[in-house]
């Protein structure tokens, strides 16, 4: 009978999506590119079914982490990147990326790039920036779009980690988008928070105001070559002495500011001792642990609010009011928040 065959195809179709997940998650702890890329599709993606295909691969992709550190001893390196527009993050990245390599790391570089508000694309061009790390086999690069998600980070980045850390990646480097003073988002994913900022002082200073320079780890000043370098210089003292009034995340360490050249390669090298530097000190003291414990707390939170928007743009009863609420809103007749409770209501029958 049809019923029948309806549920043999179905069973069919789910033996078939496990063997799926199977396959990419082999390629995907072996270390295949392909088959990490492929797992991140399927996070990023707004499909139900890929999504769910994605959180049982991030799933198993934690199982393989943890039992990673257990046998190893060592814990990867997640470090945040952040900066105004023209910091020269990427070529950074590039040159820190080339240094790491040459020591012996794997390196993914998790690139955010903004989505236009109009059109809702991306263009992704990250890649480009970076050349040689893009060609470079101990690296992997993935330029993902924010999609409308706020805080500098694309809604998927926290799964991205993991998976990549499971593809044998020890040092995963996340850039956002050119920041203000509400992009940092970042800060609740990675375990080192780096502001990079171009040799310019006072304006760049008070662009970026406290939001940001509050939670930084570390600031490097970018650009210290040729003419730009006493204007580098100054710009460490300014935010040396800004950092002296904001009170230490952690009483473990004082954020240091660094200048550093990315196209001339100086001081990269002194910038990941103290990177180095600040993992061990966070490692010993036990704030590292909880502060990945505390972030996995974040990152809950973030996937509700995530599939609840989800649920409210698919529901029926809102499709079906929300044509007349905003012409009410519209004309005066309710106010924007009593639109939002009516719609609401409908879509999660809240009597």
């Amino acid at each position: 009978c049809q019923s029948e065959q309806f549920i043999r195809r179905r069973r069919m179709a789910t033996r078939s999506a496990l063997t799926s997940i199977s396959t990419i998650l082999e390629r995907l702890v072996a270390g295949e590119r392909s088959g990490l890329a492929r797992a991140i599709t399927l996070t990023e993606s707004t499909k139900k079914s890929s999504r769910a295909a994605g959180q049982q691969l991030v799933s198993a992709a934690l199982k393989c982490n943890r039992e990673r550190e257990v046998r190893t001893g060592k814990s990867t390196f997640r470090i945040g990147l952040s900066g105004p527009p023209g910091a020269g993050k990427s070529t950074l990245i590039e040159a820190l990326g080339r240094l790491l390599t040459d020591t012996g790391r794997r390196v993914a570089v998790l690139s955010i790039d903004p989505s236009s508000s109009v059109t809702g694309g991306s263009i992704l061009g990250d890649k480009t920036r970076m050349p040689e790390l893009a060609n470079n086999p101990a690296a992997f690069i993935r330029p993902s779009p924010t999609t409308g998600t706020l805080g500098g980070v694309a809604r998927s980045t926290c799964d991205s980690i993991v998976l990549c850390e499971a593809a044998g990646y020890d040092t995963v480097l996340v850039e956002t988008v050119g920041v203000g003073q509400s992009e940092t988002a970042v800060a609740d994913m990675v375990d080192l928070y780096v502001l990079v900022v171009p040799p310019a002082g006072g304006d760049v200073l008070q662009g970026l105001k406290r939001g940001i320079v509050e939670l930084v780890d570390i600031v490097l000043v970018n650009k210290a070559d040729g003419d730009l370098l006493p204007a580098a210089r100054r710009a460490k003292m300014e935010y040396l002495s800004a950092l002296k009034l904001l009170r230490h995340k952690s009483g473990l360490w004082a954020p240091p500011v660094l200048t550093v050249s990315a196209i001339e390669g100086a001081g990269i090298d002194d910038a990941w001792t103290t990177m180095l530097e600040f993992h061990s000190t966070m490692d010993k003291g036990g704030e590292l642990a909880t502060k990945r414990r505390e972030q996995s707390k974040l990152w809950l939170w973030t996937h509700v609010t995530d599939r609840l928007m989800v649920r409210f743009k698919g529901s029926s009863k809102v499709r079906d009011e929300i044509g007349a609420i905003q012409r009410k809103v519209e004309a005066g007749e309710l106010t924007a928040g009593q639109g939002a409770d009516v719609l609401l209501a409908a879509a999660f029958d809240d009597r």
